[in-house]
């Protein structure tokens, strides 16, 4: 297993979801756990997903769905999990 943290944030709009996820099933990455929130306009997701299963390397993984968070209007972060504990850790 190969566990990955994406988070998701920006001013809410139809399809922010729908539009990850496609890509996420498009590129065989299981969703294994998942949080969205929206405070007053503004749309936050963090999820944890299982990237062992996808052909594509890391890096184009990240470049192609953070491509998506721009054509959407979000900022999309996606981090490898033994980095993003290691920038997290106090």
């Amino acid at each position: 297993m190969k566990k990955t943290i994406i988070t998701v944030v920006g001013k809410d709009t139809v399809g922010i979801i729908a539009k990850v996820c496609t890509y996420l099933a498009e590129n065989s990455v299981n969703i294994l756990d998942i949080s969205q929130t929206i405070v007053q306009d503004y749309f936050n997701m963090m999820m944890i997903v299982d990237a062992g299963k996808s052909d594509k390397p890391f890096g184009q993984m990240s470049d192609e769905i953070k491509a998506i968070g721009d054509d959407i209007g979000v900022q999309i972060r996606v981090q490898q999990e033994d980095i993003f504990n290691s920038m997290h850790r106090i």
